[in-house]
């Protein structure tokens, strides 16, 4: 077996693009866009709701592109892998994320479903296939790339309209889920300006776990709901303003257990899920991390930052202790009740004493609050007997400190006297990039008071008891010590400051959040720096005798440490998969000793009517190649056949009607005649059930059937039969129905006759009573006559006209014939060989002329469908004669009046009808309508005769030598043709003939004068 895979076009090496583009180069874009258009076909309505997985949004990262899903045919022709191209080029531009009223899901919406659900990409490519190869297409699933299937999704409107129908007739989505993802599109037209290679990758980049490449283009962020939404270049400028209100927390990079694994997906051989699993690699990370903690000091109040102060407007909301230390400007407020109910407020002055109320000013600067309370306590009940005192803060004083080192914003701040370090550095608009969060010095004066660590707030919630603030203290930020990066399977990626004591790569990882349940810890890599030197990678000692969680406790960490913990494998080694005509496609739990019927249990594991023919896919170790074992679904079910599994392996179970497909065919006279699929011990009486049953005029003593026999397995060998088919339908005889087998055709003909009721002709004009007559097969023109009452006195027999549809048909053909030879004789078929060259130019142009006029009066004359007859007015004359013609359906006989009138048209000069005289000639009217013009044809002269006859001269003595010296019957027509230019007597014969077919109708437009 060979095995080969397309390259995509839409990873990120560059050998890997040129090959793609190499291997697109050769695709029909027509073919590819039937493919697509050929989805219509499926439709339904949707059944459960489909709810897209919350995922983190990095705002401010790029993505490398991904490398998306394909799948290629090993073993097919280079022509028959040509059905993978780009397909923007042939795909219909559209808006490819308004929903509007459509219901459409947008392209990004679209992918990330197939991307989550690779079953789906699995069985839609199938139906691609399937669709194609019904139409004649020599196309496997296995030829239709992932990145063709994307490119088109994110250009062809149409496609996404019939994806999104299919998505909601399996369950993937809900009608609900479109309805919320119509009010979380952002930009209609975000994705519509990118070219579809672009559009391609960055509707694939989530499976990266970053951002699209480029910094103009859409992005794929998730709202809190967990619905997909799209947000544009030109939107993203209001986006990054909202998400500055909610603090960012989305911008957070994180790993959730329940995740679904980031993968980059390489082309497979096959379509088929199990390969599609395997075909996958853990990315390198690209998204790079934030620093741990900085986003404390984003969402911060900005107007505050402005006037520099945080702590002057602060209110008191927290209560004091005892142990405060007053100070000049703090605000006491003191409550007398028993004696005496008041309430005074004071604040402290600059020498630290407020006045009290008939007992002087008393010193409070540097007392704790309990003191402070017994002193005033003491004063005060000297002035007022059984008084109870109460002293409470209600304005803090605010203080002024310097906080000064990396920070972004240095200087001196007024801060409430309870501010921690944090909330000043908060204050002073946080640390620079730099700037330490591990280390921060209060001085007051030159003495250190305390170092504070903001990672113990950060990570734990707990605030220290630091000193509080006084006037004139600083704050110092110092730069940041060591630092690391972790990033992979840990539950907060991102870079962390080492501080001293806590240098092993335990302790980071605990600062991190610990490590996620996907980690594997035999896969830890660590890109280190050699110190002013080189950098190098590095691994964990994961000896045999030690275990990986001692190996993380002991390792030593350094500045500049980039470590990456791999996750496990993003698939499951103990799984099968089912897929085909069953009822829970999918990935299965494998166990040892796991045998078929394991899997399928019964009938009721499938769909109706599985075909017998099932397969089972297994990927064989050690390099995991493709093999494909056949069984016999019924033999599994009763407990034959019972194939051991193994892991990986896919069951295939295929339809009845799925794969080569046994039909049989019904003809004839029933109400669905067609094909239908053969179903199991199907016989001929439920084919004409299945087809509707007879029609009324159904011949049920007997019917073909013709069957179809493979001799010696090298030959087809039919066999022709007769079966009576209503004894069979109608269970009368049993014996009479017989099985079908593939292939056979049944016939049902005809009861003889059936035609023929309800056939009539129509007789108008001079009869007694005209009208349409009914009449028996074989019956007369005369017998229908009689039956109309015989001719009116008035009537002319001679120049009746009977009209016949099959004679109209055949004039029409012929008339189309001659006008079409007309049209394409060439230009030296119409002039003499002798002809001058000089003349030749004129001598086409006349002809030319006189070619239009004759096909104009050609065309403007339909066919008539005038029958010629020979009748007069005694019926008994003529009657079971030659002239007595038997009568077909539709016929319309036409008597008309006595015209007493003969017509002389053509190159004449006074082209009129005259006055019959009994007698005269054709020579005798023609003279008396003037006589021919220069242009006439006087040797071509014909006469029409009423009855629709004609006489003129042939070559072959049909007709009198001398027309001109004919006798002339009321209603006869005298026509005098055209001289034909042009020398060739083909041209002249054609044109001549072309003159008489278009006066022939004149004498059926004389009959209803």
């Amino acid at each position: 077996m060979t095995e080969r895979s397309h390259p995509d076009a839409s990873t990120a090496t560059p050998s890997q693009s040129a090959l793609a583009t190499a291997y697109c180069a050769y695709v029909p874009q027509a073919l590819l866009l039937l493919l697509f258009v050929l989805l219509g076909a499926v439709s339904a309505q949707a059944q459960t709701s489909f709810v897209v997985p919350q995922q983190s949004d990095v705002a401010q990262e790029d993505a490398v592109p991904t490398q998306e899903d394909g799948l290629s045919q090993g073993t097919k022709t280079a022509s028959s892998a040509q059905h993978a191209n780009s397909l923007g080029s042939s795909g219909t531009q559209g808006s490819t994320n308004a929903l509007g009223n459509s219901g459409t899901l947008p392209a990004s919406q679209i992918v990330e479903i197939l991307q989550q659900r690779p079953e789906v990409v699995v069985e839609l490519k199938s139906l691609l296939a399937d669709q194609m190869q019904q139409q004649g297409a020599h196309i496997q699933s296995d030829d239709i790339t992932d990145e063709m299937l994307y490119n088109q999704i994110g250009t062809n409107a149409d496609l996404r309209a019939h994806i999104t129908t299919f998505l909601r007739a399996r369950g993937y989505v809900s009608d609900d889920t479109i309805q919320s993802l119509a009010s979380s599109v952002d930009d209609p037209d975000a994705e519509e300006d990118l070219p579809p290679a672009q559009s391609s990758r960055m509707l694939s980049g989530r499976e990266s776990g970053g951002r699209t490449a480029g910094g103009t283009g859409t992005e794929l962020s998730v709202r809190d709901n967990g619905t997909a939404m799209f947000q544009s270049g030109r939107g993203m400028k209001s986006a990054s303003k909202s998400r500055v209100a909610m603090g960012k927390r989305r911008d957070e990079v994180v790993n959730n257990s329940t995740d679904e694994p980031k993968v980059l997906r390489s082309p497979a051989p096959y379509n088929l899920q199990s390969m599609r699993d395997l075909y996958t690699q853990i990315p390198e990370p690209t998204v790079p991390l934030k620093r741990f903690g900085s986003e404390v000091f984003i969402s911060r109040d900005t107007a505050a930052m402005a006037q520099g102060s945080t702590g002057r407007d602060t209110p008191l909301d927290v209560p004091l202790g005892p142990d405060y230390i007053l100070g000049p400007g703090d605000t006491l407020t003191i409550n007398l009740w028993g004696g005496v109910t008041q309430a005074i407020t004071r604040v402290i002055d600059r020498d630290g004493r407020i006045l009290l109320p008939e007992a002087g000013s008393v010193e409070l600067a540097g007392l704790s609050l309990g003191r402070a309370q017994s002193v005033i306590a003491g004063m005060l009940k000297q002035q007022y007997r059984n008084a109870q005192i109460d002293v409470t803060v209600s304005q803090l004083r605010s203080v002024r400190v310097y906080i000064v080192g990396d920070v972004q914003r240095p200087g001196g701040f007024d801060i409430s006297s309870l501010a921690t370090p944090l909330s000043a550095l908060y204050a002073a608009g946080g640390p620079t990039a730099v700037g330490s969060l591990r280390t921060l010095k209060h001085y007051r004066g030159k003495t250190l008071l305390e170092e504070v660590d903001l990672y113990d707030f950060l990570l734990h919630g707990v605030r220290s008891e630091s000193a509080h603030f006084e006037s004139g203290d600083t704050l110092l930020v110092p730069p940041a010590g060591p630092q690391v990066v972790l990033s992979g399977a840990v539950k907060r990626p991102a870079i962390y400051e080492l501080k001293s004591g806590e240098s092993t790569l335990a302790s980071v990882v605990e600062d991190a959040g610990g490590i996620t349940v996907a980690a594997s810890l035999g896969h830890i890599t660590v890109e280190r720096i050699d110190a002013n030197l080189q950098r190098e990678t590095v691994t964990l000692d994961l000896s045999e005798k030690k275990v990986p969680r001692d190996a993380i406790a002991t390792f030593q960490m350094k500045d500049g440490d980039r470590i990456r913990i791999a996750p496990i494998l993003p698939y499951s080694e103990r799984a099968i998969y089912l897929e085909g005509h069953v009822v829970r496609p999918g990935r299965q739990p494998y166990s040892e000793g796991m045998h078929l019927s394991d899997v399928l249990h019964s009938y009721q594991d499938m769909l109706p009517e599985p075909a017998s023919h099932g397969e089972i896919i297994r990927l064989v170790p050690p390099d995991l190649h493709a093999e494909t074992i056949a069984f016999d679904v019924p033999e599994v079910l009763i407990g034959n056949a019972n194939i051991q599994l193994q892991p990986f392996d896919t069951v295939r179970i295929f339809g009845r009607y799925q794969v080569d497909a046994p039909k049989v065919t019904i003809h004839g006279e029933v109400l669905r005649p067609g094909t239908f699929p053969l179903s199991k011990d199907m016989t001929a009486a439920e084919l004409v059930r299945m087809a509707g049953g007879f029609k009324r005029d159904a011949l049920l003593d007997s019917a073909d059937l013709a069957s179809y026999t493979v001799a010696n397995g090298n030959k087809v060998v039919g066999n022709l039969s007769s079966v009576h088919i209503g004894a069979a339908v109608a269970g009368t005889d049993p014996v009479a129905d017989v099985v079908l087998k593939p292939g056979d055709i049944l016939t049902i003909h005809q009861i003889e006759g059936w035609n023929d009721i309800g056939q009539s002709v129509t007789i108008e004009g001079q009869v007694i009573s005209p009208g349409s007559y009914g009449f028996q097969e074989g019956e007369r023109l005369s017998s229908v006559l009689r039956r109309a009452g015989g001719f009116r006195e008035t009537a002319y027999p001679t120049g009746a006209v009977l009209v016949r549809e099959q004679v109209r048909e055949l004039e029409e053909k012929s008339r189309e014939e001659l006008i079409k030879q007309i049209e394409t004789s060439s230009a030296a078929a119409r002039l003499s060989p002798n002809l001058g060259s000089g003349d030749s130019g004129a001598t086409l142009q006349l002809i030319q002329a006189q070619q239009d006029q004759v096909l104009a009066k050609l065309k403007s004359q339909p066919a008539s469908g005038r029958l010629v007859v020979h009748i007069s007015a005694d019926i008994n004359s003529w009657a079971n004669t030659s002239a007595d013609i038997e009568l077909r359906r539709g016929d319309v006989l036409t008597i008309p009046k006595r015209p007493g009138f003969v017509l002389v048209t053509g190159q004449v000069y006074n082209a009129t009808a005259l006055t019959f005289t009994p007698g005269k000639t054709a020579g005798w009217y023609l003279q008396h309508a003037g006589g021919t013009s220069t242009t006439a044809n006087r040797k071509e002269i014909f006469v029409i005769r009423a009855n629709g006859s004609v006489i003129g001269r042939h070559s072959g003595g049909w007709f009198d030598s001398n027309v001109l010296e004919t006798r002339l019957d009321p209603g006869d027509v005298v026509v005098v043709p055209q001289k034909v230019i042009g020398a060739s007597l083909f041209w002249r014969n054609l044109l001549t003939a072309a003159q008489l077919a278009s006066s022939i109708a004149i004498t059926a437009a004389v009959a209803s004068l």
